[in-house]
């Protein structure tokens, strides 16, 4: 798996989910319990991963609905 975006907007991860599955990638969120260490004041970025073959579509998907992909 690789990263295709990181963001510490619950919003837009969600939002960046949805645009995945809606297009049948399977996207896997990590980083998501760190709220545990860093005391749920959201400084800490999620990041949302892709398989590899599905990068060049998930990034395009992302990338024409305004969300930043690094």
């Amino acid at each position: 798996m690789k990263e295709l975006f990181r963001t510490t907007d619950p919003t837009q991860l969600a939002f960046a989910v949805a645009l995945l599955e809606g297009e049948g990638i399977a996207a896997f969120q990590m980083d998501v319990h760190m709220s545990v260490l860093e005391g749920s004041i959201g400084i800490l970025p999620r990041r949302l991963m892709v398989r590899e073959k599905d990068m060049f579509l998930a990034r395009a998907i992302l990338c024409d609905n305004g969300l930043e992909v690094g």
